[in-house]
């Protein structure tokens, strides 16, 4: 059964007298076509797939949600058939990946997006019931979460008090609230005009995001921990409906296998971690202020996101998931990987 996005046509190889089969899926997602998401993710790997099946499988990309809805809806999109391959955030709807959750806690990815995405691989069968009703492609991380702020150089854990800083997901928002500041939740599309019309002080976002954003004109101030370290990270999916993949004979099945997860998990981390240093040099080109904390600052916000940790468990654990557990899991599994 085909979805009804998924258009399949039909022609005779009169060779054999076999009959093979066409399929162009739907790519949706929320950022620009510019975006490293597009450039660096999707477009390489749609093209690649379309080679290997000799053109049997095409693909329509549609960036900033021009099939419809709005971001959060993505994942929904996807898992119903509207769209039949998207790439979202899994924090767009809380609640959902309680389990995928666990890599984009404060102090468990280290800013390393390869190590994180080989960690994740590494433990698919832990999370594999938030994904049950979708196939995934990849479920990956950017490099880390700096601070962006428009007027106020943070120098200090007390200089955070009182802000409004945009989050990018539920447990940001608590790392954001351990600060004493005030948590803003929207998709990252609205963020621009946010930080334009000073609705909110700054924002929790990586240079590659604030690239295509444009952030960094916006934005005079961006400050990572001691050493590099982030805030944390956002996790991303790249997924495909479950129907559209069933549909694909198993030749080209083990194409999109072959080009998912294990596969492209340490490239896509690479070529994350990459775009990091070319985003931060453009904001010090522009003359706009690059920094990190001191040591001594820098644990006391580790303290605060501690706490937020202890919260995530608390709360799992109380839905039967072993929060602890997945928390030391991935985290000697991301050292691992770091090696």
């Amino acid at each position: 059964m085909w979805t009804a996005s998924a258009s399949v046509v039909f022609f005779v190889v009169t060779t054999t007298g076999a009959f093979a089969q066409d399929f162009t899926f739907t790519i949706h997602h929320f950022l620009s076509p510019k975006a490293p998401a597009q450039k660096v993710l999707i477009e390489p790997w749609a093209k690649k797939i379309e080679a290997e099946s000799g053109g049997r499988i095409k693909f329509e990309i549609f960036p900033s949600m021009s099939m419809g809805g709005k971001p959060p809806e993505l994942y929904k999109q996807v898992r119903d058939g509207v769209a039949d391959i998207v790439w979202t955030v899994p924090g767009y709807t809380p609640g959902v990946f309680p389990r995928v959750e666990v890599f984009e806690l404060p102090g468990v990815h280290n800013g390393d997006a390869k190590a994180t995405n080989l960690a994740i691989q590494d433990m698919m069968e832990d999370i594999a019931t938030d994904l049950k009703n979708i196939k995934p492609l990849l479920i990956h991380v950017h490099a880390g979460n700096a601070l962006h702020t428009v007027s106020k150089e943070i120098q200090s854990f007390e200089d955070v008090k009182g802000l409004k800083l945009r989050s990018p997901s539920r447990t940001g928002a608590w790392m954001v609230e351990s600060w004493g500041a005030e948590p803003v939740g929207m998709p990252v599309p609205a963020l621009p005009q946010a930080l334009s019309k000073k609705a909110i002080d700054g924002a929790l976002i990586p240079f590659e995001v604030a690239i295509p954003l444009k952030v960094i004109e916006l934005a005079n101030f961006s400050v990572e921990m001691d050493g590099g370290e982030r805030f944390g990270t956002a996790t991303f999916m790249f997924a495909m409906n479950q129907n559209s993949f069933d549909s694909l004979p198993d030749d080209l099945k083990k194409i999109i296998e072959d080009n998912s997860g294990a596969a492209i998990a340490s490239e896509i981390g690479d070529a994350w971690n990459n775009i990091e240093p070319l985003g931060m040099k453009l904001a010090t080109d522009k003359g706009k202020s690059v920094t990190q904390l001191s040591s001594a600052e820098s644990t006391k916000f580790s303290a605060a996101n501690d706490k937020v940790v202890e919260r995530w468990i608390d709360e799992v654990s109380g839905k039967g998931i072993d929060g602890e557990g997945l928390v030391k899991k991935a985290k000697k599994a991301i050292a691992e990987h770091s090696k």
